[in-house]
């Protein structure tokens, strides 16, 4: 799953232009502005392409590390039902993962780099994933919280200017919508349980409300490149937007559960039609950026540790890819 947080943490040396003539410039300008879709063989500036392979690789790092959250509670999901459900949804995951670094790779990226950029910290994944998720009801709030940020995020991408980024996320906003389905739904069975139940709802709503918002990253008035992906459509709404959107849509879903946003400034303003919400803490959004959240540490070591342990598979599959081309030369 995407955030918009992930554009927002790298480094400054992409300013368009820097490789490009004015002419070619203003004709892909053009291209974009008349909503054509740039495919990877065409000519494109390169800040155009690092944003691109910034972005798509770090949506590809999130799907990855954020399968284990949920991955925690595979060998103790309550049903076979719920067990079922939850080990199809850390598979599309893994499969949203494989077809974002498909389509970086499309850029001239190699996919060897980018899980090395991952292991080695020098890429960014979302922060949301360094939260621990103690109890069942955490499930609950990641499929209804975080997958449907991840949603009103992710689908405006289904139209960005690049067509491969576009086209894979079809279907993984197709899956994300069950995600968000199904975690809503645990949050209403939960609440419609025992007063324990409920209060553990109440509980993993009172500690991933406030990480969900963050998801958009910074305010708009913080926020560095915004306007050059906006500019080039591979972004269609600011930060902001995106955060209003979501909790516009989402207060009344709680309302509906009997549960309370942990948020005391929280208002519906009337003469704007939207809600009001207080001020986030983005000191701890930039702590867990910087490795300092609750689980960063255990989650990249547990990538790590199945990386390694999975190095005998990647191994034989490559073993076998060669013998198989042996055969069609001789």
């Amino acid at each position: 799953m995407h955030t918009q947080e992930q554009n927002e943490n790298n480094d400054d040396d992409w300013l368009p232009g820097a490789t490009a003539d004015s002419k070619e410039l203003a004709m892909f300008q053009s291209r974009i502005d008349a909503e054509g879709k740039v495919e990877a063989k065409d000519w494109m500036p390169d800040a155009y392409r690092h944003t691109l392979v910034r972005q798509i690789s770090q949506h590809a790092h999130s799907e990855i590390i954020g399968m284990q959250p949920e991955g925690n509670w595979l060998t103790r999901a309550p049903t076979l039902r719920r067990k079922a459900i939850l080990v199809a949804k850390v598979q599309d995951e893994a499969g949203h993962g494989l077809y974002l670094y498909g389509a970086a790779e499309t850029l001239g990226v190699s996919r060897n780099a980018m899980v090395d950029q991952l292991l080695t910290g020098t890429a960014k994944y979302s922060s949301i994933f360094n939260y621990p998720t103690p109890t069942w009801a955490d499930v609950g709030a990641i499929g209804w919280l975080v997958d449907g940020a991840a949603l009103i995020n992710q689908i405006p991408i289904c139209r960005c200017s690049y067509g491969p980024y576009s086209r894979a996320m079809i279907r993984i906003c197709k899956e994300e919508s069950f995600h968000q389905r199904q975690g809503y739904e645990i949050m209403v069975e939960l609440c419609r349980g025992s007063d324990e139940q409920k209060a553990m709802a109440q509980d993993a709503l009172d500690r991933w409300w406030w990480p969900s918002l963050m998801m958009f990253g910074p305010s708009d008035r913080d926020s560095k490149h915004s306007a050059q992906s906006m500019a080039w459509k591979i972004k269609r709404f600011t930060n902001d937007e995106l955060r209003q959107r979501f909790v516009d849509i989402t207060v009344p879903q709680a309302e509906f559960l009997g549960l309370e946003v942990p948020d005391e400034k929280l208002k519906y303003n009337d003469d704007a039609g939207h809600y009001e919400f207080g001020d986030i803490n983005w000191q701890e959004f930039f702590d867990v950026i910087a490795g300092n959240g609750p689980c960063n540490v255990e989650r990249i070591k547990t990538r790590t540790d199945a990386h390694e342990n999975g190095s005998w598979v990647r191994k034989a599959a490559q073993a076998y890819a060669q013998k198989q081309v042996a055969k069609a030369v001789a």
